[in-house]
């Protein structure tokens, strides 16, 4: 392909196998990361920025064509305002630098978490934005997604934007929130598991939806990704049994009028660890929503095909041994 095309956050997990396929297409990638030494093992360029130094992107962005912007922090419990500003601080950054630097279209990475889980029982699609705000992480992508929106009609920006459910698969540099539901079930860290309502999809095909976005000049407004819908964390694991029925994945699930004693356990656990991962909030919140999402408008116009359910259990559980 014809140009520079700018991945930021080319160390995560989609950043990471987004890269590799734009190479393997042959396009000429430069990657974002905050620290050199924790760039992929990709034959590619590689530049330290920050999201939230402004003065860093008219550099990073000169001579580029396209831009994919993925960095963000995808974490469930930390420094709450650090999530916020990484998201809606670093979107403004970018894509304002991006508009200085004439890079008319811009592939942007948010989440089924800007779409929300809300109305229960509706399926939901990319009408639909969430209202929830329970963790640092969901508000983040939720304003960070429509401030990308606000400045792309300000600055006249050709913005396509990816809407991920849970991501899955293997090639990460470092766990995610999402990877780790396997890894730590593996670990026999879960006896029981809560049915939490997630969708999943497997990280090649959300790299391959954001190149596909990029390509198509037809392309246009937001992607939801997620095949595998409508289930929750307990399927998920359920299933991982039956595909290693020698790992300690969980057999047995909790429903969600029990998630306030998983609260209490959590609170009482993290008196020891220091870490939280299930606050009372994000507790009832689940409890009002599901997993119902709609990828009907990806499918029919950048002609998606899924990898399976069971590709993305494997691909996860090999990336872990």
């Amino acid at each position: 392909m014809d140009g520079l095309v700018v991945v930021t956050g080319a160390n995560g997990h989609i950043g990471n196998n987004l890269c590799r396929q734009l190479l393997e297409q042959g396009y000429n990638v430069r990657g974002t990361v905050r620290s050199l030494d924790k760039a992929p093992d990709l034959d590619m360029e590689f530049v330290e920025a920050d999201v939230l130094k402004q003065e860093d992107w008219p550099r990073v962005l000169e001579g580029a064509t396209g831009l994919f912007h993925l960095a963000t922090i995808y974490a469930t419990s930390g420094d709450g305002q650090l999530i916020l500003d990484t998201a809606n601080q670093g979107t403004q950054n970018v894509l304002s630098a991006a508009a200085e630097c004439g890079i008319k279209r811009i592939v942007y990475t948010s989440s089924v978490a800007a779409i929300g889980s809300t109305p229960k029982g509706i399926v939901k699609d990319e009408a639909n934005w969430n209202d929830n705000f329970s963790m640092p992480y969901t508000r983040a992508k939720t304003e960070s997604e429509k401030m990308a929106w606000k400045l792309a009609e300000e600055l006249g920006l050709d913005l396509r934007v990816i809407n991920p459910s849970g991501v899955l698969g293997g090639s990460f540099s470092r766990p995610t929130p999402s990877t780790d539901i396997i890894g730590d079930a593996m670990k026999g860290k879960y006896p029981v598991v809560p049915k939490i309502p997630l969708a999943f999809v497997h990280v090649d095909d959300v790299a391959t939806a954001h190149r596909l976005a990029y390509e198509k000049e037809e392309a246009s407004g937001r992607y939801v990704l997620a095949p595998y819908q409508d289930g929750n964390i307990h399927d998920l694991l359920k299933r991982a049994k039956k595909l290693y029925p020698k790992m300690k994945f969980p057999r047995l699930g909790i429903p969600l009028w029990l998630l306030p004693v998983v609260v209490l356990q959590d609170w009482f656990m993290g008196l020891f660890t220091g870490k939280r991962l299930l606050t009372r909030s994000a507790a009832k919140s689940f409890s009002k929503g599901d997993s119902k999402y709609s990828s009907k408008k990806v499918e029919d116009e950048l002609g998606m095909t899924w990898k399976s359910y069971d590709d993305c259990i494997h691909d996860t559980v090999e990336a872990y041994k």
